[in-house]
C-alpha cells in the first residue's frame, strides 16, 4: 500500500471514529439534558476548575456570543455560576456548582462506559498493543499539528502526549499554565 493510500485509510478511519464517538457523545448528553456544547463546557470546567470567560471560550473554540448563551443556560439550570474574578474586577470566572460537578461526572461516566464497550470488543491479548499504537498516533498528531500551526491548538493538545512522555496513566504532561489566565481582562 502506498503512503497516499495509507494516509487516506488513516483519514477515513479517524473520520469514522470521530463521527461515531460524536454520536455516542450526543446520546450521552441527551441523557443528561444538556447540549454537546454545554457538555463540553461542563467537562472543561470539571477538568480545569474555574476559568475566565475568555480562557474558557478559547479552550472550547467558540465565539464569545456562543459561550455567553451556553453559560447563561447552564447558569439558569444551576450547573455553573459566574463570579467576579478576584484578580481582575473587570472579568468574571465561571465555575461548576455541586449540581454541575455531578452532571460532569455523569457525562464522563457515560463516555467511559462506551469506551470500555469498544475495548471489550477487542481480543484481550491485543488491547495493550492497540492502546500503545493509539498513543503513538496521538504523539504523531501533536507533532504534526505543531509543525503546521505552532501554538495554534495548544489548548486542544494539552492532554495529548508528547514524544517520550509516559502516556500509560494519562497525559503526564508538564504543560506550562495558560498564559492567558494571568494579566488579561478576558
Amino acid at each position: 500500500m502506498s503512503d497516499t493510500d495509507q494516509a487516506r485509510e488513516l483519514l477515513q478511519g479517524v473520520r469514522g471514529l470521530v463521527r461515531r464517538f460524536s454520536v455516542a457523545e450526543r446520546a450521552d448528553v441527551a441523557c443528561c439534558g444538556v447540549t454537546v456544547a454545554q457538555a463540553a463546557t461542563l467537562e472543561t470546567l470539571h477538568r480545569e476548575g474555574p476559568l475566565r470567560l475568555g480562557s474558557l471560550g478559547r479552550r472550547l473554540g467558540v465565539t464569545p456570543s456562543t459561550l455567553s448563551r451556553n453559560v447563561e443556560r447552564l447558569e439558569a439550570a444551576g450547573l455553573v455560576r459566574r463570579a467576579a474574578d478576584p484578580e481582575d474586577a473587570r472579568s468574571s470566572r465561571v465555575s461548576l456548582t455541586p449540581k454541575g460537578r455531578a452532571a460532569a461526572r455523569d457525562l464522563e461516566r457515560q463516555e467511559i462506559i462506551f469506551a470500555r464497550q469498544v475495548l471489550e470488543r477487542l481480543p484481550e491479548e491485543r488491547r495493550e498493543a492497540v492502546s500503545s499504537a493509539f498513543r503513538d498516533l496521538l504523539v504523531a498528531v501533536r507533532e504534526a499539528t505543531e509543525t503546521c500551526c505552532p501554538g495554534a491548538y495548544e489548548h486542544l493538545m494539552e492532554e495529548l502526549p508528547a514524544r517520550g512522555e509516559d502516556t500509560r496513566s494519562g497525559c503526564g504532561c508538564a504543560c506550562p499554565p495558560d498564559a492567558t489566565e494571568a494579566g488579561t481582562g478576558s
